[in-house]
């Protein structure tokens, strides 16, 4: 039990560490190849900051335990809103100037609905993940062509200077690195979660939940709090959007691409509605909650259910 744990916080250190490097490596070689800032941001960076969350589900995935795959796709999206937002809105309100943002937030929320409906009859098919590949596909091209013609939205704008100014040839190396890295500590995190659930006795998919999703979405963590205290508050909040769409579309599906499988009803009664009910309330606040705005107090509230359900989960556990 000893030598999980250490596999599981030692590897989702060098995970941490080696998607950073594999975004700035991504980004900077975009950069070279001038690639709009705006585009940079939505597909190198957006991909860039899943890459822990994808890369340990499909490992999961892999090795047979879906529980932990899904359990990590979907605790990612419930902590990168709970929880990042609500650390983020509690340092500085953000506010919500993008139109692009606020075109990806019903996106969003119609890919959340949509997840749930494809599992809601308890499989995780073959079809299903195709469905949710194809609709990924599609988002990237839109995102494409949105980078592409909305260069001068301000979250591009903030992005500009945030890029990093890296010649080529080290671009190349981290981008190379980050990948190896990643693999490799992604190997480690889902051999140590798998073990210690064994353990304890635990459902993997509440290990996933918990341990290795908070693990996986410390990078959208560091970037939102580093964007809000700049006032960077599109790029913090658009770090969160993305990465909760590529989650849904991209990591879940791959998962259930790799193995098919019965969904734990819990992730439906359970997972699937706290889920959706925080992706409809980050909706109605970029809408219009506080002027289109993440108030303090709303900050707050997010904080608070994540400890809430954080709780549900761990009595659930014991």
């Amino acid at each position: 039990m000893v030598l999980e744990s250490i596999a599981i916080l030692g590897g989702l250190a060098l995970l941490v560490w080696s998607a950073d490097k594999f975004v700035d490596g991504a980004a900077a070689t975009a950069g070279h190849f001038r690639m709009p800032p705006l585009l940079i941001g939505m597909l190198v960076i957006g991909f860039g900051t899943s890459a822990p969350e994808v890369s340990v589900s499909t490992f999961a995935a892999m090795q047979g335990n879906p529980g932990l795959a899904l359990g990590n796709a979907y605790g990612s999206n419930i902590t990168n809103i709970a929880l990042i937002l609500g650390v983020s809105a509690l340092l500085a309100p953000i506010t919500v100037h993008s139109r692009v943002v606020r075109r990806e937030m019903p996106v969003l929320f119609a890919a959340t609905v949509l997840a749930w409906w494809l599992l809601n009859d308890g499989e995780f098919s073959s079809a299903d993940a195709g469905v949710q590949l194809v609709l990924f596909s599609v988002l990237v091209g839109w995102s494409v062509w949105e980078g592409m013609r909305e260069g001068r939205d301000p979250i591009g704008t903030e992005l500009s200077g945030e890029l990093p100014d890296l010649p080529l040839r080290v671009s190349l190396f981290w981008l190379v690195v980050g990948v190896v890295l990643l693999v490799a500590s992604s190997r480690v995190v889902v051999w140590g979660a798998v073990g210690l659930a064994q353990a304890f006795g635990v459902d993997d998919l509440i290990i996933g939940l918990t341990i290795v999703a908070i693990g996986t979405s410390l990078p959208e963590l560091a970037s939102s709090v580093v964007a809000v205290r700049k006032g960077e508050h599109d790029l913090a909040l658009g770090n969160v959007i993305g990465s909760n769409l590529f989650n849904t579309l991209l990591v879940a599906a791959l998962a259930g691409a790799i193995l098919p499988h019965t969904v734990d009803p819990a992730l439906l009664e359970r997972d699937f509605p706290v889920l959706t009910i925080l992706t409809a309330a980050l909706f109605a606040m970029a809408y219009g909650w506080g002027r289109q705005r993440i108030t303090r107090i709303q900050g707050g509230i997010l904080l608070l259910t994540f400890g809430c359900y954080t709780a549900w989960l761990i009595a659930e556990a014991l």
